[in-house]
């Protein structure tokens, strides 16, 4: 029993196979047949109407599949698109009862008319025909053909926001020869098909709104239709961001941080230079990719102020740096620098000399003073001067009183004592001379001690200056990708 089920149902299986294998060569006959009659006395040069006088309709549908290469230094656009054409061809119809309902059929698409629909802003040199694909051919006539095409199109780039613009660029389709009176192009879609786009690593799809255009050239009074696709896109900025951006953001702060150095190192105009020439090659590296436009991108003008920045902080570095190195041979601090920038600036910045401090800095300056001699190195030169003088006539009272006593009592050593009282004047003048050289030194000394106070002073103040430029810049080049 369960042999002859088994049986039974392959033999269906097999009739079953047969079946359809006629089926289909029976269909590849009456295709065959059809083929022949209807291309028998067809003509692909001429448009397929009945009327002369009547417009062909072509409807078009464009489909985005990948965007292969935006070139923004030659402003050219290139897009891996399918095409889609329908269109009735009047010659081309049957009825599909007497071909055992074939109902279409696919057939090399240069064996029926087409329409000579290009792209206007094509920017390829190659200018070479379709891709000659099957046509799906309907019996009412109506004739598909999608063709892929890869196309170059030129697509004004505006770079002013760079890396964070948005860009749109045009594809227009129409007829070559054919005008509005002969081929009327309709769209399929309000817009391009972005259903089977692939994404892309650098740009993102916003749209592709389709409109349609009708033009009369100067050349001819006929109109000529066009559609024309408009790509909005907009670029992701992330790769710009990490490898030219951030790297400029992280260097400018560091030309600030010259004005922190010790003078005495000889590396503060170093770092500048140095920072100059980083800038400079992230800016040729825009500019190679740039188109040469008279719009200066974003990053363009960042990298410009930057770089006018650090040559700013340089020169200033170096005018700070003969301030600092003034000696004995330079004028004293004006009395404005006194009060402006050592007695207020200093406390505002934190700029103290060796063991002053926030706190108490005049006490132990008094202190240090009062070691040191006090009135002496204060720039009492009258007072000093004045009290020299008071222990020279001292000096000279006494020796005269010890020169009478002696003459009094022992008359016989007056030379000794005249000897004597020369020797003490020799003496005292000697003292005064190394006393006056010594108040002198200190004098030039607390001098270049000013000089290089108001230059750290300054250093601070250009330091804290350039850090806010530097942080304002940073926030306004960000604030635009946000």
């Amino acid at each position: 029993m369960k042999r002859n089920n088994l049986s039974s149902f392959y033999v269906s299986l097999w009739l079953l196979f047969t079946a359809t294998m006629l089926q289909e060569s029976a269909k590849g006959k009456y295709a065959q047949m059809l083929f022949n009659e209807l291309f028998e006395d067809y003509s692909n040069a001429l448009r397929p109407v009945e009327d002369t006088d009547k417009v062909l309709n072509v409807t078009l549908q464009i489909t985005l599949s990948q965007i292969k290469d935006m070139d923004e230094r030659n402003q050219i656009l290139t897009a891996y698109l399918w095409i889609r054409q329908s269109w009735y061809d009047a010659y081309l119809k049957w009825d599909k009862d007497k071909y055992d309902g074939l109902d279409s059929i696919r057939i090399p698409s240069n064996l029926v008319w087409r329409p000579d629909i290009v792209l206007y802003n094509k920017a390829d040199d190659d200018f070479s025909e379709p891709v000659n694909t099957n046509v799906v051919l309907r019996y009412d006539g109506k004739i598909t053909w999608d063709a892929p095409a890869i196309t170059k199109s030129s697509c004004v780039v505006d770079v002013s926001y760079f890396p964070f613009d948005s860009q749109q660029c045009n594809l227009t389709f129409g007829s070559w020869t054919y005008n509005g009176n002969q081929v009327d192009i309709i769209n399929s879609l309000d817009s391009g098909d972005l259903s089977d786009f692939v994404e892309d690593v650098e740009w993102e799809i916003h749209g592709m709104p389709a409109v349609k255009n009708v033009i009369t050239y100067g050349c001819c009074s006929e109109p000529y239709p066009d559609v024309t696709f408009t790509l909005i896109l907009k670029r992701k900025s992330s790769f710009y961001i990490f490898n030219l951006l951030l790297p400029c953001i992280l260097i400018s702060f560091l030309a600030p941080l010259g004005f922190y150095l010790p003078a005495d190192s000889g590396e503060k105009v170093s770092l500048g230079v140095t920072v100059l020439l980083a800038l400079t090659v992230f800016q040729l590296m825009v500019a190679e990719i740039m188109p040469p436009s008279e719009n200066v991108p974003l990053i363009g003008k960042y990298y410009i102020a930057t770089m006018t920045m650090i040559t700013a902080s340089t020169a200033l570095t170096i005018i700070i740096m003969n301030v600092h190195h003034c000696g004995s041979e330079a004028k004293p601090v004006p009395q404005w620098a006194r009060v402006v920038i050592l007695d207020y600036m200093s406390k505002i910045f934190f700029v103290y000399d060796v063991g002053e401090n926030c706190t108490s800095p005049r006490r132990e300056k008094e202190q240090e003073h009062r070691l040191e001699g006090g009135d002496m190195c204060r720039g009492g030169d009258g007072k000093s001067h004045l009290s020299s003088r008071n222990d020279d006539s001292d000096l000279k009272e006494n020796l005269n009183g010890n020169w009478n006593k002696s003459f009094g009592v022992h008359g016989e050593n007056v030379r000794e004592n005249v000897n004597c009282c020369s020797c003490y004047k020799m003496l005292i003048k000697n003292i005064e001379y190394i006393a006056n050289c010594v108040r002198d030194h200190k004098a030039n000394r607390a001098k270049g001690i000013e000089w290089k106070k108001v230059a750290k002073v300054m250093d601070r103040f250009f330091m804290w200056i350039f850090f806010i430029m530097v942080f304002f810049m940073s926030v306004l080049i960000i604030g635009k990708a946000a």
